[in-house]
C-alpha cells in the first residue's frame, strides 16, 4: 500500500513548524512526506527531481518567496498540486497565491483542523481555503 501513497513535499523555513506538519502526516497511510525543504530556491529543483503529488508551501521563504516558487514549480511539474500554508491572510497575498494555479490556502493557525481536509480537496482538484481566509475575502468583496 505504500506505493499507492500520496507523495508530499513540505516547503517551510521554520524547522519546528515543518516538523509539525510532517508529523501530522506520519500517522496517515495515505500521505508520505518525501522531502522537507527550508528554502524557496531549493524547493524548485527538488520538486523537479522528485515530482511530488502535493506540495505544502509557505509564502515567506528565504531565497525565493512561495508565490514565485509555486509559479516555477507548476511550470516544471504541472501534475503537482500546491497547497499554501501561511500565516499571511491579506486579500492581496491570498489572491496572488491562488492566481499561481495553487488550489488551496490554509492559515497556519488552522493547520490542526484544516490541513488534511485541504489536502484531500486539492488532490481532487477542488479549491480549499481556511474559514478565516474565506471570511476575509468575503468581507473585502462586500466593502467594494
Amino acid at each position: 500500500m505504500a506505493n499507492a501513497s500520496i507523495r508530499v513535499l513540505v516547503v517551510e523555513d521554520h524547522e519546528r513548524y515543518r516538523e509539525f506538519m510532517s508529523s501530522l502526516l506520519q500517522n496517515s497511510l495515505r500521505f508520505r512526506v518525501i522531502s522537507q525543504v527550508a528554502n524557496g530556491a531549493e524547493a524548485v529543483p527538488i520538486a523537479k527531481n522528485l515530482r511530488p503529488d502535493l506540495i505544502l508551501l509557505d509564502i515567506g521563504l528565504p531565497g525565493l518567496n512561495g508565490i514565485e516558487v509555486a509559479r516555477r514549480i507548476l511550470q516544471l511539474c504541472p501534475g503537482s498540486k500546491i497547497l499554501f500554508v501561511s500565516q499571511e491572510s491579506s486579500e492581496d497575498v491570498v489572491k496572488e497565491a491562488l492566481n499561481t494555479g495553487a488550489l488551496g490556502y490554509v492559515l497556519k493557525g488552522d493547520v490542526g483542523s484544516d490541513l488534511l481536509p485541504a489536502m484531500n480537496s486539492v488532490l481532487l482538484g477542488k479549491k480549499f481555503m481556511s474559514r478565516a481566509v474565506r471570511r476575509e475575502l468575503e468581507a473585502s468583496t462586500i466593502k467594494k
